[in-house]
């Protein structure tokens, strides 16, 4: 892919207010200033940056609904009311349905769970299931990262005795549902002070309420963090504000006692005896919890996350871990049609957006797909798996496009759709495929920007290779988590030359594992570009380069710094400032 780098801006205040942080707080002013940009300005926020804590959690009671939800539940129990905690099958759906249920059913006992199949029952929450409640002698539902579109559904149970209590964190219509409660923060007369809480968040917010009202220590709620780090991971919402003290002791406590079911998925991934981050929440926790749902049924998952018995766990886990590896040969694939698909379309170059679609794909691998063919395309992209006279759907985003609103758009030609900025998942009549991708490719058309369009890397700032000692990569250590909102920090170093030992490695040659030096130092840095092989011809040259990395740490030499280098080119002549 042929990046652009851009630059973020400083200004001569900005400079000033890094310097003066950094000298209050001993970090270098590079550091200083990723504070000043993330709206951190002093010792004192700095200290609750770099280290969040569990009591500036914001108070549950401030979100709509969220008494008369404490009241429901506090009722249901009293009465000895059967209680069902329904979510949906993805990573965020199934960790809100393991927490809540893990929490309730640790103080009462008349509780089930319920996780939709993919195939049989679709997204969300559904008459026919809510049938299987009434059968069961439901009278509570907490539904979970998912019901905030579903008024008729929710006003049929209302009618047969089912109080729903929602727990979502999509967008909502203009009418919200007519449940006993709706905890969204994205409603519109919200007044809660934080919008970007997933699914698993949301439900965690209600039994800080529950426990709350009812006299049960917050350290009771501790151990449940590590389902809100995997969510808040998985579903890529910001890990700012309240997201990061959640997403920060989330980890904490998956390294320091994670629950028997995320020892096993753990030890299935690879990750015994290694201190997880987020990279392992996104790329190997995730698709596991993900995998039982898109193959077969999330319940698996759930019984995996509550078990208690190490040696039943691991047996658990391993049966998702080989749903996952079926995953891939899906994906695989799909991935391989789809961009088959694409390399066919007239006049690809000038479309703005990519819509394909297929009878033959597995609709619970489209998500994925869509994700790769915009990373590959850098376009917005839905993907559609066609079944019979309907169509199943996910979109996604480049940086800064609002595809829920392309896809709103288009509402009069969908059945349902639901979603956020980047990610939205649909459903529609095989006979609305054709206007529905003429509709959408003309909203994009008229929408983005020619920036939107660019595969762009974003640098924080020019360094020496002689600045990045042990102490700077602690320091940088310590604004994980990373994620939305708090990325990653991209850096760049101009005018640097092999050291004359970087070779092409991996099993299809398709690396290069690199030891470079610059021309301000001595120091000689070591770095792997993955899926770059193709420019080892040029690096070989002894000419300049210029490249823009991530600093990280070497997983097989521990403490040893390593670049990972996301682009390599010519060395330019203008100052980066």
């Amino acid at each position: 892919m042929n990046y652009s780098w851009k630059y973020q801006p400083t200004t001569p205040e900005s400079r000033e207010a890094a310097e003066k942080l950094a000298a209050e707080i001993g970090i270098h002013p590079v550091l200083a200033l990723l504070l000043h940009r993330r709206g951190i300005n002093d010792a004192h926020e700095a200290k609750k940056f770099f280290h969040p804590l569990l009591s500036d959690l914001t108070d549950p009671f401030l979100m709509k609904d969220m008494d008369k939800a404490v009241d429901r539940l506090n009722e249901a129990i009293g009465m000895k009311q059967k209680i069902l905690v329904y979510g949906d099958y993805d990573v965020d759906g199934c960790s809100a349905v393991t927490l809540v249920y893990k929490f309730l059913h640790s103080l009462y006992t008349n509780i089930d769970f319920f996780i939709p199949d993919r195939q049989d029952d679709g997204y969300g929450i559904s008459t026919k299931n809510i049938d299987k409640a009434l059968a069961m002698g439901v009278k509570v539902i907490i539904v979970l990262d998912c019901g905030i579109k579903a008024n008729d559904e929710i006003a049929y149970a209302q009618s047969k005795g089912i109080d729903f209590i929602v727990c979502d964190h999509h967008m909502p219509d203009n009418e919200l549902p007519p449940a006993y409660a709706v905890l969204d923060p994205k409603r519109k007369d919200e007044t809660y002070p934080y919008a970007d809480l997933c699914g698993c968040g949301i439900g965690f917010k209600l039994m800080q309420a529950f426990a709350m009202n009812n006299g049960i220590e917050f350290s009771k709620l501790t151990p449940l963090l590590e389902l809100c780090a995997v969510s808040i991971g998985a579903d890529i919402v910001p890990i700012m504000g309240e997201n990061r003290i959640l997403a920060y002791h989330g980890l904490r406590q998956l390294n320091s006692n994670p629950s028997v079911g995320m020892q096993a998925i753990m030890q299935i991934s690879g990750l015994d005896n290694k201190e997880i981050t987020m990279n392992d929440v996104i790329f190997r926790i995730g698709p596991r919890i993900n995998a039982s749902g898109r193959i077969q049924n999330g319940r698996e998952t759930i019984e995996l996350l509550i078990e208690r018995d190490l040696k039943k766990a691991l047996e658990k886990a391993d049966i998702i871990n080989n749903y996952n590896e079926a995953r891939k040969d899906i994906d695989k694939q799909m991935t391989e049609e789809a961009n088959a698909i694409i390399d066919g379309m007239k006049n690809l170059d000038s479309k703005r957006s990519i819509v394909v679609y297929s009878d033959t794909w597995h609709k619970g691998v489209i998500g994925i797909i869509a994700s790769r063919l915009t990373e590959l395309y850098y376009r917005p992209t839905v993907v559609m798996a066609v079944d019979g006279d309907m169509a199943t759907a996910s979109a996604r985003s480049v940086i800064g496009f609002d595809i829920y609103s392309a896809v709103h758009s288009c509402s009069d030609l969908l059945e349902n759709f639901g979603g956020h900025t980047y990610a939205v998942g649909l459903t529609l009549r095989r006979d609305n495929i054709k206007p529905f991708i003429q509709r959408f490719e003309e909203y994009v058309e008229t929408h983005i920007t020619e920036e939107q369009t660019q595969a762009i890397l974003t640098i924080e700032g020019a360094l020496d290779f002689k600045e990045i000692s042990k102490k700077f990569h602690h320091d940088l250590k310590r604004f994980r988590p990373f994620g939305p909102g708090n990325e990653k920090p991209l850096f760049c170093t101009r005018n640097v030359y092999d050291y004359g030992t970087s070779k092409v490695v991996g099993r299809e040659q398709e690396h290069i594992k690199l030891e470079l030096v610059d021309n301000k130092s001595n120091n000689i840095m070591s770095g792997i570009a993955f899926g770059q092989s193709s420019r080892a011809r040029f690096i070989k040259s002894k000419r300049a380069f210029d490249i823009c990395y991530s600093i990280e740490e070497n997983i097989y030499k521990h403490n040893e710094v390593q670049l990972q280098i996301e682009d390599i080119q010519p060395t330019q002549t203008e100052d980066y400032g």
